[in-house]
Formats: structure tokens, sequence, C-alpha cells
């Protein structure tokens, strides 16, 4: 019997164990974003798409052992289990969005504006943090750190809306492939926010066993 709850407990730390890794690849990768929108840097394009290409991998693995673990182990060790399920699909979602952008990014033959070199170095910076932030959630069950998550979100959803505001009102046929680049980018940001944000509902999930998704706004303790 204790040998089998040893085997149990190391299914459900292997795993957990790669979610954090890849919580780390994550940020990683949104780091070399904003360094390749900052200097246009060939070793952190290679970042990206390595970052990317390891999300895989992991994906990959636990999808390999999550069945048999998850019948091997306790009713919450199950919990977790699924959770790390659920979130190594955002993860590797995001590693993608993050690797799209990056393509985007090279594809652009000119130099990027002065507004839209900020704002893309902005958004990548709010995902490295998100992604950093939702690290020390999941390890330390921090609910604060996911709840900063949620809260943050909003950030990305209204410098993608500049960004689109910018653009979409532009009447330079001469920049329209640019333009069009650029709203592509922008989207891409928005959509890993979001999966960051679904982490952080996750987190919550697992943490408290309730879905935080429906409301409105959650206050930080204390408030």
């Amino acid at each position: 019997m204790k040998r089998v709850a040893t085997k149990e407990l190391e299914s459900t730390r292997e795993l957990t164990d790669l979610i954090r890794q890849a919580c780390l690849v994550a940020k990683d990768s949104a780091f070399n974003v904003r360094e390749f929108v900052g200097e246009s840097s060939k070793m952190a394009f290679l970042a990206v798409k390595d970052c990317e290409k390891e999300l895989d991998r992991i994906e990959r693995k636990i999808d390999e052992k999550i069945t048999r673990a998850i019948t091997e182990v306790t009713e919450a060790e199950a919990r977790e289990l699924l959770a790390c399920l659920k979130f190594i699909i955002d993860l590797e979602r995001i590693g993608d969005l993050l690797w799209s952008i990056a393509k985007r990014l090279q594809g652009i033959t000119t130099h990027l504006s002065r507004e839209d070199s900020r704002d893309m170095r902005e958004m990548a910076e709010i995902v490295e943090q998100m992604m950093e932030r939702i690290h020390q959630a999941f390890v330390d069950r921090d609910i604060e750190a996911a709840n900063w998550v949620l809260q943050t979100d909003s950030r990305i959803d209204q410098t993608c809306r500049a960004v689109f505001h910018r653009h979409l009102e532009s009447t330079d046929r001469r920049r329209r492939e640019y333009n069009t680049n650029l709203l592509f980018i922008a989207q891409a940001f928005e959509r890993a926010g979001d999966h960051a944000k679904n982490l952080a509902e996750e987190v919550f999930h697992l943490v408290e066993g309730r879905s935080v998704r429906h409301e409105v706004k959650r206050r930080l303790p204390g408030e």
C-alpha cells in the first residue's frame, strides 16, 4: 500500500513539475518577443521558436502520462492532474501565439513606428509579467497572484484597442500590409492575455474549488 501511495505521489509530482517548467518557458517566450520587437535580435527570434517547440514537447509528454496517472491517484490528486491538463492546453496555445507574433514581426519589411514599437513591447511585457504571476500562483497556490492576472488582462485589451483604432483609421494604401500585420499581432497578444486569464481562473478553481469565470469582478483580500 505504501508503494502504491509513493507511485501516486511521484506521478502527480512529475506532471506538476512539467507545468511549472512550461510556465517559465512561456514567460521566456514573451521576454524574447519583447527583445525581438526592441532589438530585432535573431537570437531572440530563434528563442521564441525554441520555446514554442519546448511547450509542444511538454504537452505531448503530459498527454502520454496523464491517462495512466489519473487512474492511480486519489480524488484530490486527480483534480490537480486535471488542472495540469487544462494548464498545458492554454500554455501551449500561448506559445503558438507568441511564435506567430514573432513570425509576423519578422515579415514586416519596414521599421515599426515609435507608437507601434511601444505598444508591442508593452503587450509583450504584460504577457511576460502575467506568466511570472501564473507560475507563482501555481507553485504557491497564491490567489493574490492569480487575481493580479485577472485584473491585468484589461491592460492588454486597452492597448490592443489603441492599435486597432490607429491602424483601422489609416488611409495610407502604401502601408496596407503593414497595418494588417499590426492588427493581427495586436489580436494575437490579446488572445495570449485571454489564455493567461484562463490559467488564473484555473488556479482559483484548483485552490478554492469554485469557478470565477462568470464573476464580474473579484476584489483583492482586504479591499
